[in-house]
């Protein structure tokens, strides 16, 4: 396809890109932030506050319970609003989340700041991508989605590191009022120079669609949240009734979307076989990074008796090497497409998930630094591409339906990644304590916690096999515009 059949506001001379991205990425940095910057802090809070960790762990979960709520009906705010309205209404939202949160004085009020965060935040990414996606043409998308990937992937991944520090030498409710002045920057920014590039065409709104879709997500997310604190894990009538009236209601929400003429969310996007590809991709490299982003911390505080400082800093060459690489991916992407990337890359991943899975309570903190290091570089080489390999197939009609797909899947597959293996850490815990004669011993429940860690990482190995094929598999996808067959869209 010809690139005059496109209209790329990076060639259009009125329009200052670098301002206008340089807006949405001050703003989605800090509050992508968010995501991780509490890992390491949750010990600390379950102390401060004296709580347990399925409660504490509602600070992640409960983060990505509200943006799945949100997520999906990004598409109908996309076209309902513009740019500047949307990403300056979605930054104060995060801003005043941030200083309930910051001036917190018991965990229900940290915890309501930390949900409001959430709204804003499950918000931003949709408009990013959507921008980004309008701005630049295909040929262009790798190297800049790589930068946006130096936002989403080396924000969160850089969360526990600066969180150990914070923590240690501030304490917890800097986690929250450092964010305030930069996050204030970035409104007063955006501004003065964020314009709108999106069309705004204000469809119909169908309220049950909404319906359907925040008792769906929501219950999923709550459900696999639950997990954690019932006796009976995944058999608790509880979690059970949630997780099924989740699927109902995402099954009804889909079936809704299929019928109209304007639904909240297209689901036609599945009918690009390199989307569909793109999406099982970043739902198993999502759960593997959320499982080692939350695992890691608890494993590093626990059996090798870290303090959170350096807890933190053992995951900062990780978390660099992240977003330097980022870019860089995605300029290869630019030049050799998805398969040269993410065939050594799923490789390399399920190598490091299975040697992950051999942690002892002796491991030496370099392998810890090395496997954390590899998983970091992989996940590089494989989300932002296989992401924007989906995206590229898309006409441009359903860029906000396929943005919004792919941010609604990153709280629920992290959700359900850390609450699953979460669960199936404690309960390899609580089966080893039962079987030993010295269960109260401090070194017995080292060695509990290590067995769970260390069966949380094999089916993190075994998830990522699926990845390795995957990458087999893939293709490097063109754009094609509405009336144009999929079987035209790849090279």
């Amino acid at each position: 396809m010809e690139q005059k059949q496109y209209e790329f506001l990076v060639d259009n001379p009125n329009v200052k890109v670098r301002p206008l991205m340089l807006s949405l990425i001050i703003g989605a940095f800090f509050a992508i932030l968010n995501e991780t910057l509490l890992n390491i802090a949750l010990v600390t809070l379950m102390d401060e506050f004296s709580i347990t960790l399925p409660t504490v762990q509602w600070m992640a979960t409960g983060f990505m319970l509200v943006m799945a709520v949100v997520i999906p009906i990004s598409a109908l705010l996309l076209q309902w609003f513009t740019t500047r309205q949307l990403f300056l209404g979605t930054m104060i939202v995060f801003t005043i989340g941030t200083i309930v949160a910051a001036s917190a004085t018991t965990f229900s009020i940290l915890l309501t700041g930390r949900l409001i965060q959430a709204i804003g935040t499950g918000l931003l990414m949709p408009i990013i991508f959507n921008v980004f996606l309008l701005i630049y043409p295909p040929e262009r998308r790798g190297k800049v989605m790589g930068l946006i990937g130096l936002v989403i992937m080396f924000a969160p991944a850089i969360g526990p590191t600066l969180s150990g520090v914070i923590v240690e030498y501030l304490g917890w409710r800097y986690l929250f009022i450092l964010i305030i002045p930069f996050a204030l920057f970035s409104i007063a920014f955006a501004s003065k120079y964020l314009i709108n590039v999106s069309e705004v065409t204000k469809p119909k709104i169908d309220v049950i669609s909404l319906i359907f879709s925040t008792i769906g997500f929501g219950s999923i997310v709550y459900g696999f949240s639950s997990v954690g604190e019932s006796v009976n894990g995944f058999y608790s009538a509880n979690v059970i009734t949630f997780i099924v009236v989740g699927v109902v209601g995402i099954l009804l929400f889909a079936l809704r979307q299929i019928k109209l003429e304007e639904p909240i969310m297209d689901l036609r996007v599945f009918r690009y076989p390199m989307f569909t590809h793109a999406v099982i991709m970043f739902l198993i490299i999502i759960m593997a990074m959320f499982a080692s982003e939350i695992i890691l911390p608890i494993y590093m505080q626990g059996p090798l008796a870290l303090s959170a400082a350096t807890a933190g800093l053992v995951l900062l060459p990780g978390s660099i090497l992240n977003g330097i690489m980022s870019p860089f991916m995605g300029h290869l992407f630019d030049k050799f497409g998805p398969r040269l990337l993410m065939i050594p890359a799923t490789l390399v991943l399920s190598g490091t998930m299975f040697m992950m899975s051999r942690l002892t309570v002796d491991t030496q903190v370099w392998i810890v630094v090395v496997g954390y290091v590899l998983i970091m570089l992989a996940v590089s080489a494989i989300m932002m591409p296989a992401e924007t390999n989906g995206l590229n197939q898309l006409p441009k009609r359903l860029y906000p339906h396929g943005t919004a797909v792919m941010s609604t899947l990153q709280p629920v597959a992290g959700a359900i990644g850390v609450s699953v293996f979460i669960s199936i850490m404690n309960a390899r815990q609580l089966k080893f304590l039962e079987q030993s004669s010295t269960p109260k011993d401090p070194g017995t429940a080292n060695l509990a916690l290590v067995a769970g860690v260390e069966l949380v990482y094999f089916i993190a190995f075994a998830m990522s096999i699926v990845a390795v094929i995957l990458s087999f598999i893939v293709y490097r996808a063109k754009p094609i515009e509405d009336g144009e067959g999929t079987d035209q869209s790849v090279e």
